[in-house]
């Protein structure tokens, strides 16, 4: 029986709507709403528009809890990405979201999409896009799977990126088996726009004209929001058809079209078509403005025949916008993309009556009040519950993993592919097209200069997740100072913070918990570090065969550097200048990755975060670095001071250090301890950096040894080769990936 065949009769009584993501009473409620039952497309558009990744049904009481506003903050959480003000009448625009379940499903096109989807809800916002980072999470790099998603998300990633012209400048991955059925993959942009030009997703002006630009809508990504909605089955292969195909260079014209469209004062709103297609962009725009559509889906271009209004309704086919423009003045829009080789169609009008009404061959085939698919949609608040686990934790006290050969302990470290160097994914990315990338992949966070201006932004993503399984709260505000660790790093103040929240099944009271404890964890971070929420995507039901992946907040953090000057690079620059350490190594080891190579899991607590401290030495180090006292700048992060130590020697400039500590070797080398720097300065700037940093401890010298010699109590701990020590944490990625194990 055709979809179009189903009465609404049967959908109630064989229980369909299930089938599509709603809950019985989730049906009822619907019923309520219309006054009758509802008819195939009316189902299926209420699934889409209630799903989690819509309607954030589930976590929209958490994400109440986050700063919002700050003096920077031009635009906030609610249109399609957040905007913060840079001075001279320009700001940035960024966002972050996942694209987990389809790159599970089709790795390459699940990846490629979710990027090209972040680009559009850039330029969407009137933002010329200048640089695209990601988050990326797998299971370890043991099985021919993995390594499969693991090549092609990075291929996905670069395909898009490299063709539509935009510089991918950063990012991180990390490897855990909680992520073997479930790799995360979140896409983060960034754009510029002067203040004058920043554009809303909305359908205002009775009358006014709603035209559909880009491609021809086709079948693929049909429901894709509903399947980003659920667990991943073990039978994902039946979801492939949920997963949407992209064209870069389509892309790449509509980046174009659009930017030149914003500047005509014809158009009056404009919205990507994400998630839910059709369906969720023009609902969205007429509840923003208090007012309702009609549409035509005979006028809707089509790639496919005889698609029932269901489908083109549901479709999430990539490259297309919905414009509302001033009535009488379509074709001054149409000729801009036509230009551009894009087709743009008028396909229906803004109406004063607020209800989203779709017509197809000459019938209504959906009639629905339009607040209830956005503003109105239903929210949930769910029982949480503090896991057993947690508790255990918390009971532990802080061990110091054996280690016997602390030499051969830093060798393995830097082989562990969550610190081993990413260059293996990188350089596949362009990261120098545009020509303004300062500093790229591999550095603390990346820079970007604002061209005509003796300004950039440093941008990077962050977040451990093995310390927010140990403790969501904790875990969660270091996520936020890490990110701010790097940003400081590079010679930026922070500004603020967009959210990838990736979780498992929200109904589970213990994951719910999970997602509470972050949220008040980031929170808290956001509002020490002044580093405001502009906005984020929520990732739920990431789990299979009943695992859920460890909570993964990723944070995407902008900050700007107000002169190129203070532009610091992470690695050491000279022999003869001064190593200190910014604060002092405790036995901090749960959620290390000293913890995981000696134990192979993680337990216990996660190390403690003082937010005034973080604050307080954050504030000194950017004090310093502005004086123009710093010669470089990294944070103290997995795997410890050794490890932080040797990557500042990975810069090819044949360097090496002499450090002299003080305490328990194991402690001092690979504790992870919260807050924590390594600077180089000159021997002229020693009591001038000392003055404004108070927790500064000189702990050694970069030398032209090329060696890194490590003294503990007067022992000599470590005496390693840097260029050795480098070539183990550059070929341990692609080592792994040529393994036959």
């Amino acid at each position: 029986m055709l979809q179009t065949e189903i009465s609404p009769e049967q959908i109630e009584e064989r229980k369909v709507y299930r089938e599509m993501g709603l809950s019985d009473e989730e049906y009822e409620n619907v019923k309520k709403i219309l006054g009758r039952r509802p008819n195939f497309t009316e189902t299926g558009i209420f699934s889409v528009m209630w799903s989690e990744h819509c309607s954030y049904k589930t976590s929209k009481p958490l994400l109440k809890k986050f700063p919002t506003k700050g003096p920077h903050v031009l635009q906030g959480p609610g249109e399609g990405a957040g905007v913060v003000d840079i001075g001279d009448n320009e700001a940035v625009v960024f966002k972050i979201e996942s694209h987990n379940h389809p790159s599970a499903v089709e790795p390459y096109q699940g990846a490629a999409t979710g990027v090209g989807g972040i680009l559009r809800d850039i330029f969407s916002m009137g933002a010329r896009p200048i640089a695209s980072l990601n988050s990326l999470r797998f299971g370890n790099l043991n099985t021919e799977r993995t390594k499969y998603l693991f090549s092609e998300v990075v291929s996905g990633i670069a395909g898009y990126g490299n063709c539509v012209g935009v510089p991918t400048v950063g990012g991180e991955v990390q490897f855990d088996d909680c992520y073997e059925e479930n790799p995360l993959v979140n896409a983060m942009s960034v754009g510029l726009i002067r203040h004058d030009e920043i554009q809303k997703g909305q359908a205002k002006g009775v009358g006014n004209t709603v035209i559909y630009a880009g491609p021809p809508t086709g079948r693929d990504g049909i429901h894709g929001a509903t399947f980003a909605s659920d667990d991943l089955a073990e039978d994902a292969d039946k979801d492939r058809p949920s997963v949407q195909v992209g064209d870069p260079f389509m892309g790449k014209l509509q980046i174009e079209a659009c930017l030149e469209v914003i500047k005509s004062d014809a158009l009056v709103g404009i919205q990507d078509m994400g998630a839910a297609g059709l369906t969720s962009s023009a609902s969205e725009m007429a509840s923003k403005a208090g007012t309702g559509i009609e549409m035509n889906l005979d006028l809707v271009p089509q790639r496919e025949e005889n698609m029932t209004a269901y489908e083109m309704m549901l479709s999430e086919s990539q490259e297309r916008m919905l414009l509302v423009v001033k009535k009488g003045r379509e074709q001054e829009i149409i000729d801009v993309f036509t230009k551009y080789g894009l087709k743009a169609v008028a396909i229906g009008e803004v109406i004063e009556e607020k209800v989203f009404r779709i017509k197809h061959h000459g019938e209504v085939v959906a009639d629905i009040p339009v607040d209830a698919l956005a503003e109105d949609a239903p929210v949930y608040y769910l029982p949480s519950e503090e896991p057993a686990y947690f508790r255990e934790f918390q009971k532990m006290e802080n061990a110091i993993p054996e280690v016997e050969n602390h030499e051969k302990m830093l060798r393995t470290l830097l082989q562990q592919p969550t610190i081993a160097s990413k260059e293996w994914v990188y350089e596949k990315y362009d990261s120098m097209v545009q020509t303004n990338t300062v500093a790229g992949p591999g550095s603390d966070a990346a820079v970007v200069r604002i061209k005509g201006r003796d300004k950039a932004i440093a941008i990077t993503t962050d977040g451990n997740s093995r310390y927010i399984y140990l403790d969501p709260e904790t875990g969660g505000k270091i996520a936020v100072a890490e990110a701010a660790r790097n940003i400081v790093c590079s010679g930026a103040t922070p500004l603020a913070i967009t959210d990838g929240l990736n979780f498992g099944n929200p109904t589970n009271p213990e994951i719910y918990w999970q997602m509470e404890k972050t949220v008040d964890g980031m929170s808290a971070a956001c509002e020490k570090l002044q580093t405001p929420v502009i906005g984020g995507n929520v990732s739920l039901y990431n789990q299979s065969k009943g695992k859920a992946i460890f909570p993964t907040p990723i944070v995407g953090m902008v900050g700007l550097i107000e002169s190129l000057e203070h532009v610091t690079p992470s690695f050491f620059q000279e022999a003869g200048d001064l190593i200190y350490v910014i604060g002092d190594a405790e036995a901090e080891f749960g959620g290390s990755e000293l913890q995981n190579v000696v134990n192979g899991k993680y337990e216990g607590k996660a190390p403690a975060l003082d937010l005034d401290k973080e604050a307080k030495r954050q504030s000194q180090l950017l004090k310093a670095i502005r004086s123009g006292i710093v010669v470089s700048a990294h944070d103290i992060a997995e795997g410890g001071l050794a490890v932080a130590l040797a990557e500042k020697l990975f810069s090819g400039k044949n360097l090496g250090a002499e450090v002299e500590l003080a305490g328990n070797p194991t402690v001092e080398l690979f504790s992870e301890t919260q807050s924590r720097f390594i600077v180089s300065v000159k021997p002229e700037n020693k009591d001038a950096f000392e003055a404004i940093v108070d927790d500064a401890k000189q702990i050694g010298t970069v030398t032209a040894s090329g060696e890194l010699v490590i003294h503990v109590d007067g022992e000599e701990v470590v005496n390693q080769s840097a260029e050795q020590l480098q070539a183990l944490w550059k070929g341990a990625i692609p080592c792994r990936l040529k393994s036959k194990e």
